[in-house]
């Protein structure tokens, strides 16, 4: 039998001999039932979504101008590098967790830990913020009917005069924990089936846009500077991932080791030509002035004179968007499910339900919180708060490829980051200076989540933790700490 763990302390690190071992309990695994395109379409739900239709308009309109292109472009390149990285972890360690798990074994529980509690965050602050970009697409579609809803409802305080709640926002937050907790096939089937309509519909905008850009439209090009598209690549960055939360689910894959790093490389590939085509149609088809930062296709197209096409744009948005919040509610369930399940967490999380095989109780948990926050926090200050996490998950991510290459090159990969450690020390590199973009507000609020999960890292979790009392070689302890 292999050891449990290796190094002291807060330094020990989960085993990665025994990544094929079940974990825990009967009442603790997940099933094994997503294919290749399953996964595929779970990571490409993840990543087109809010990016381009909220996000886009947001950062073309008060930031970027149609640099907001080239924004697309700095993070994209960013995330590539970072998703090489992830792809060979998803192949050499096909467990729930993603970047938590990958900490975990290479650098160590605290470095583990850090990342996990940073990741329980930003995937349900990203949900919200998904959420809300949905509510503002669905009041557009109001407003066109003729239908409005009560003043109090239609956003989070401050966003506008009477504001009180989003309650679209949170609702939809809801009703993706629903959808999660009837089982994985199901809901993996009807993310499928989603996806495939919301990339139609992109490919609606793409085709019928391009007959109505106006190339004087593009001039200014950097109307904010260089440095604004900079800024708008930290804001979008989110945008452009999805596949890490997409990883999480690796212990739900039928042939996690081959499939999920080609759903993570197939994933990225099709959203980014998407991202690039979108942007170039909606600055060209309406001054980045003009651009509405909540519905920005929506209204460029009414503003042409194609009122049928913005408002199936509005309902492809509503629905599409949705797969986003499924992908990264996915996630933030499974970091949770992962860490309670080796003692970080209280293990009355890591229970799955008897039939359905999914961890219910971190979902509906999951699901109020990311309501929560959908319904009273403005959308740009959720959005920043989404992405410092995501980008430091990505710089230990790309750093723990690196070591492992050099600390265990014998293990078996079935993917292999390209031109290493060039590669991965470029996706830290970007990680690190796009941060340098976002606000203090952002890192302030990240200081004290910080400083509130390391409080509970030695309170709880240092002492409840399966590794706690395994030395290397201890074989007794290893038992024990694996329920034998």
């Amino acid at each position: 039998m292999a050891s449990l763990g290796t190094g002291r302390g807060v330094m020990r690190r989960k085993p990665i001999e025994q990544i094929e071992e079940p974990e825990g309990a009967l009442s603790e695994q997940l099933t094994r039932s997503l294919g290749l395109w399953q996964l595929t379409a779970i990571g490409v739900g993840g990543i087109i979504g809010a990016g381009i239709f909220t996000l886009a308009g947001t950062v073309a309109n008060g930031v970027a101008g149609p640099a907001v292109l080239v924004s697309f472009l700095i993070a994209g390149v960013a995330s590539a590098a970072a998703a090489f990285s992830y792809a060979e972890f998803a192949g050499l360690i096909p467990k729930a967790g993603s970047a938590y798990t990958y900490g975990y074994a290479v650098l160590g529980e605290l470095v583990g830990w850090f990342i996990g509690w940073d990741l329980l965050l930003e995937y349900t602050a990203i949900v919200a913020v998904v959420g809300i970009g949905i509510s503002g697409y669905f009041n557009f579609l109001l407003v066109e009917t003729g239908a409005a809803l009560p003043t109090w409802m239609l956003g989070a305080p401050g966003t506008g005069d009477g504001h009180r709640f989003d309650l679209i926002a949170a609702v939809l937050c809801l009703f993706t924990a629903y959808l999660l907790n009837l089982g994985i096939k199901s809901a993996a089937r009807f993310e499928t089936v989603v996806v495939v309509l919301k990339v139609l519909v992109v490919l609606l905008v793409i085709v019928v846009g391009f007959f109505h850009i106006d190339t004087s439209n593009y001039v200014p090009f950097f109307p904010y500077g260089v440095g604004g598209a900079f800024t708008g690549a930290a804001t979008v960055f989110f945008a452009v991932f999805g596949y890490d939360a997409m990883s999480t689910a690796a212990e739900e894959s039928k042939d996690a080791q081959r499939h999920m790093p080609r759903a993570i490389m197939y994933s990225l590939a099709i959203a980014m030509v998407l991202y690039v085509l979108a942007c170039l149609v909606l600055t060209g088809m309406q001054k980045y002035t003009e651009i509405d930062p909540e519905s920005g296709f929506s209204s460029a197209f009414k503003a042409v004179g194609l009122d049928a096409v913005a408002d199936i744009i509005a309902v492809g948005a509503i629905i599409g968007i949705l797969t986003v919040m499924f992908t990264f509610m996915l996630g933030v369930t499974r970091v949770w499910f992962s860490m309670s399940r080796d003692g970080l967490l209280p293990r009355w999380f890591a229970k799955t339900h008897p039939t359905r095989h999914v961890p219910t109780r971190v979902t509906w948990i999951a699901g109020v919180a990311s309501a929560a926050i959908a319904g009273l926090v403005p959308i740009g200050e959720a959005a920043e708060l989404t992405n410092i996490g995501i980008l430091l998950a990505f710089a230990v991510v790309c750093t723990a490829v690196i070591v492992l290459r050099y600390r265990r090159p014998d293990l078996p990969r079935t993917f292999r980051t390209p031109l290493m450690p060039f590669t991965p020390a470029l996706g830290v590199v970007a990680s690190i200076w796009l941060i340098t973009y976002l606000r203090a507000e952002t890192w302030i609020r990240f200081a004290v989540w910080f400083l509130i999960g390391l409080v509970i890292y030695f309170a709880y979790s240092y002492r409840h933790s399966k590794l706690a009392g395994a030395t290397p070689g201890d074989e007794p302890a290893n038992r024990a700490a694996n329920g034998n």
